[in-house]
């Protein structure tokens, strides 16, 4: 669909609906700069010479990025490409390749993706990906969503690209994923498991008559470890 937007002498300016959006979207609001766009898009822009069109200047998508000096991504952030790219970022950072994570991190932001998004993303990948690998990872992810939360764009590409160059270059375990999943199954199929009557909370009226606490041994009075009970299964999910 095009859109006659005004004229330039003798020659009427029309505007295609994309090339009016994109400028739209890259003014961020800002009347001046749209108009200021559309108006060196009409100035550099010959008049068509075909019979049917002649005396018309046609605003072109690809004329639009030009007046503006910022080409469009094709990136639909409910749709497939949004849905790629993440999942391209995700994997670069899991694969350890730096350079292809912060490509996919440049790309979500230059298309407008939520930088709250990209680093609630880094964070899951810090503990499902690294975890006790290398801890600090987490503390800088987390770090960078607070800091996108607090100072905002453009400036907070600039820790979300320092979580996600860390990320890619820490070690990997997804020990911590592993363990919270299969504890997680085991609570859905088998059989709940009590409280072992020493580890029952014993502070309330009534409790030392029911046994609880009864034989907790305090590992701080043994050093900082001692041997005891703590289910009644003896179950591994941790295994770093």
């Amino acid at each position: 669909m095009q859109f006659r937007i005004g004229n330039a002498g003798s020659a009427n300016i029309y505007a295609d609906e994309d090339a009016l959006k994109h400028i739209a979207k890259m003014s961020d609001g800002d009347a001046r700069k749209a108009l200021s766009a559309l108006e060196v898009a009409a100035l550099t822009t010959s008049p068509a010479t075909s019979p049917d069109e002649s005396g018309i200047i046609k605003i072109t998508l690809q004329v639009a990025e030009e007046s503006i000096q910022k080409k469009v991504i094709v990136y639909d952030k409910k749709g497939d490409q949004h849905y790629d790219t993440i999942s391209a970022f995700i994997k670069s950072m899991r694969g350890s390749d730096p350079d292809a994570a912060v490509y996919y991190l440049a790309k979500m932001l230059y298309a407008g993706e939520d930088p709250r998004f990209i680093a609630r993303r880094i964070v899951i990948c810090a503990s499902e990906d690294v975890g006790d690998a290398d801890p600090m990872a987490f503390v800088i992810a987390t770090s960078a969503l607070r800091a996108v939360e607090f100072i905002g764009m453009p400036e907070a590409r600039i820790p979300l690209a320092q979580a996600t160059i860390y990320i890619a270059n820490a070690p990997k375990s997804n020990a911590c994923y592993k363990a919270i999943e299969a504890a997680m199954e085991d609570i859905e199929n088998e059989q709940t498991m009590e409280v072992p009557d020493h580890l029952k909370d014993s502070h309330y009226p009534g409790a030392k008559k029911l046994g609880h606490g009864k034989g907790y041994k305090y590992p701080h009075d043994y050093g900082g470890y001692v041997e005891q009970e703590y289910m009644p299964k003896n179950k591994k999910y941790y295994n770093p």
